[in-house]
């Protein structure tokens, strides 16, 4: 059988810009798999973004990009009208053959074939979670990228599920490729024979469904029982209606006990896994949720809410707790603290749950139907 042409494959390569988030590392991810197969002049990429910007996106690359990649510099701002104007006006012009769109949309006037990664649809699930505007604007768009797109792919069948439900795409025309697990730098080890501080770590963007004003407060009565615990918040505050979960710290009293960090770099954050006890993700929604995982596998146990996403993803490697039950948190923190039976249960049940993500299977995944749906077109 002889075997199929190259292809041009267009890339929203956005999310690779500014600082590092759960879908940039995704697309970085992926990215890095393709450039270094075997078989990687085998197709042309173009990636685009906005702006000048070639050198911040190579340099978020940790693998050389041979001549098969060029980076396309489409002017504008990257927002939507970016998106849905300029971007296609551009890949127009480079007799693309399929288009990728790694978060969420896509270009809705491109003429070719588009393959669509959908992360979740919290905003359609829970509106209220959202400004009105933004809301409404990333539900349309989001419901019409699905249901043009040639294959949706999303990282857990809870969230196949929900795409299905909410913008009427068939389950057949979803395919599930689970996200990796990204280790974001070598963690440094615990010295032998030291156990590890009494430090309770939460790591991602804050949004209204992670519940971070839920683990202050659990913090707070397991703070008044062990002198050394100390929380750690990294990430962004990006709630809506806003939250305060600093503020709501230091009205608790324990202002001098919890750190807040808006941002830490890859290697900060390899360092807080290194050092941290616990592992705390009060997430009632998501798609998939990777920070859990890298703490696992840097050997911190971990305390999620009961949701079915989190049961698929984590099996039985995660303390379950109930969503608002802010004593149940607490007493789940204490328990990890101080039994190291309990704690060596969950990551011993670890190996075999993390060996389900490797990037280079999803990005192997993903590749595959790009490929059938430039393909289809043909």
């Amino acid at each position: 059988m002889p075997e199929a042409p190259p292809l041009r494959i267009g890339i929203d390569a956005r999310e690779l810009l500014g600082s590092a988030t759960g879908v940039g590392r995704y697309v970085a991810e992926l990215l890095q798999r393709w450039a270094a197969r075997p078989d990687a002049g085998r197709h042309r990429f173009l990636l685009y973004a906005p702006g000048e910007r070639h050198g911040e996106i190579t340099s978020r690359l940790a693998v050389g990009l041979t001549g098969a990649w060029e980076v396309r510099s489409v002017a504008g701002n990257g927002k939507t009208w970016w998106e849905q104007v300029q971007l296609p006006a551009a890949a127009a012009r480079d007799s693309l053959d399929v288009f990728f769109a790694p978060a969420y949309t896509a270009p809705l006037r491109l003429r070719v074939p588009t393959v669509v990664t959908i992360h979740d649809v919290s905003y359609m699930a829970h509106p209220e979670w959202f400004p009105w505007r933004t809301g409404l604007r990333r539900r349309w768009l989001t419901g019409r990228s699905a249901r043009r797109a040639a294959r949706v792919l999303t990282p857990s069948e809870f969230s196949r599920r929900e795409i299905s439900d909410h913008t009427g795409v068939p389950l057949d025309r979803i395919e599930v490729t689970h996200n990796g697990l990204s280790q974001p730098a070598a963690a440094p080890e615990t010295p032998r024979g030291e156990s590890r501080e009494a430090l309770i770590l939460f790591a991602g963007s804050i949004f209204n469904r992670r519940h971070v004003p839920d683990l202050v407060r659990a913090f707070a009565s397991v703070a008044a029982r062990h002198p050394a615990a100390r929380l750690v918040v990294a990430g962004e505050n990006r709630t809506f209606p806003r939250e305060d979960p600093e503020g709501f710290a230091r009205s608790l009293g324990i202002a001098d006990r919890a750190t807040f960090r808006a941002y830490v770099t890859d290697e900060e954050l390899a360092t807080l896994y290194a050092r941290a006890r616990v592992f705390t993700f009060l997430s009632e929604y998501e798609g998939f949720g990777m920070t859990p995982l890298e703490a696992l596998a840097a050997g911190v146990p971990i305390i999620v809410s009961d949701t079915a996403v989190a049961r698929e993803v984590y099996g039985p490697s995660a303390c379950y707790v109930r969503h608002g039950e802010i004593d149940e948190v607490a007493s789940a923190l204490d328990r990890l603290l101080t039994d190291d039976a309990e704690r060596a249960r969950l990551l011993g049940a670890a190996p075999r749950v993390l060996a389900r993500y490797r990037w280079a299977d999803t990005a192997d995944l993903t590749l595959r139907a790009i490929e059938r749906a430039a393909r289809r077109r043909s």
